[in-house]
């Protein structure tokens, strides 16, 4: 059970939070590390404002499945009654809506609604009072504009402040360097090979945007530039697809699950991987699950529950317990399959966060091609976080 003192102290920075959105009008970001409470914040903005103003409500989710799962935050937090005047949709619903009027709309994990084509929802109807929710600010400029000029935040805590004041659980960083097979290091030096190329055809200051200038508007560029641009990325993608599925993770995941003992979660950057990575701790006569988006709900599901009624050690997943999932018990993380995305990386710090004792330290183990842009997507990913430890091998961690 978590402690009386945590769930106080929780309790009073959520509704601090919420105080801050009042004072500005009701329309505001809060801004908060994963594990703070934010769907609490949601249940409670919806239940106290509709019980107060005529109107319905709007809760937009980022999937299908979360969509259950807010519904029972209702009669957990005691805001059952007002269920029935609230639409919960995902993102890629809630886009077509047109032309209705909102008392109180409720955006968890906004930094995906923000994207063109679902960001609609936002400009197509009226939002009367409007709180968005996120567990850190969009690095994207325009997403990071879009976010303010909707709802300015008006409470930010950030994972390490939350771990302060005791919110949450500590944690601690390890990357673990990792070297690719003989055939993997030919094929990424062939992929990065190409993407300097192309790098350089392009613009060597500016090819990105150039790159993204030439693909957004396909009938003004010439057959050249296309070209130069769809390799450039593609490249891109062949690097990226060579560390993800570096095969030397699934042997050190391997590894790091027999030594450690612990109950775990494993990120990885393809369902592939994934299904490869759960395989292989089965050969190993470790007890574990995959959990994915292709996955049928029902094998998703019993590989959850499994987890929790700890059947099995260790739940392997790809993106779709990143974000709105409350995974308890878990005292190791080993992340496969990064970005360069702080958010990503603060998201899925913040699955092992929620210890039930505060005074535990969860314990996150970052497995990087060493010299590869993983190594520098890496670097971009923690630069906000604290508590990292660098290892060169294997064997100097385990």
């Amino acid at each position: 059970m978590i402690s009386t003192d945590v769930l106080q102290t929780k309790d009073q920075e959520q509704r601090t939070a919420l105080r801050s959105w009042a004072k500005a009008g009701y329309k505001g970001s809060i801004i908060a590390g994963t594990g703070f409470g934010k769907s609490r914040c949601g249940v409670m903005a919806l239940g106290e404002m509709l019980r107060r103003v005529e109107g319905d409500g709007l809760l937009l989710v980022p999937t299908i499945q979360l969509q259950d799962q807010f519904k029972d935050e209702f009669y957990k937090w005691g805001y059952e009654d007002v269920l029935d005047r609230v639409e919960i949709l995902c993102y890629a619903s809630a886009h077509k809506l047109t032309g209705r009027v909102f008392a109180v709309t409720v955006a968890d994990e906004v930094h995906l609604g923000l994207s063109p084509i679902y960001r609609e929802v936002f400009a197509n109807n009226e939002h009367r009072m409007l709180l968005l929710m996120t567990a850190t600010m969009p690095e994207e400029p325009e997403y990071r504009q879009l976010l303010v000029n909707l709802a300015p935040p008006v409470y930010v805590l950030t994972l390490d402040q939350c771990v302060q004041k005791g919110l949450i659980a500590p944690y601690e960083i390890k990357c673990v360097a990792v070297d690719l097979t003989g055939e993997e290091k030919k094929a990424y030096k062939a992929a990065n090979n190409m993407f300097v190329h192309y790098k350089y055809k392009l613009g060597q200051f500016d090819a990105f945007d150039r790159a993204n200038a030439i693909l957004a508007s396909p009938h003004t560029s010439s057959p050249e530039d296309k070209k130069n641009a769809a390799l450039f990325y593609k490249a891109i993608r062949d690097r990226k697809e060579i560390v993800q599925k570096a095969y030397n993770k699934i042997l050190y995941t391997g590894l790091i699950c027999k030594a450690k003992d612990s109950k775990t979660l494993t990120f990885s950057g393809t369902n592939e991987f994934t299904d490869e990575t759960s395989k292989h701790l089965e050969e190993l006569g470790i007890k574990s699950a995959a959990y994915h988006s292709t996955m049928k709900a029902s094998l998703r599901k019993k590989a959850l529950q499994d987890f929790k009624d700890n059947e099995i050690k260790v739940l392997c997943s790809t993106k779709a317990l990143n974000q709105g999932y409350d995974i308890p018990d878990a005292q190791l993380g080993i992340i496969c399959g990064l970005d360069s995305k702080a958010l990503q990386m603060i998201q899925r710090v913040g699955r092992l966060l929620r210890l039930s004792n505060s005074d535990k330290v969860g314990e996150i183990v970052v497995l990087y091609v060493r010299d590869s842009q993983e190594e520098k997507w890496l670097k971009n990913a923690i630069k906000n976080l604290s508590n990292i430890t660098w290892i060169d091998q294997i064997s100097s961690y385990i």
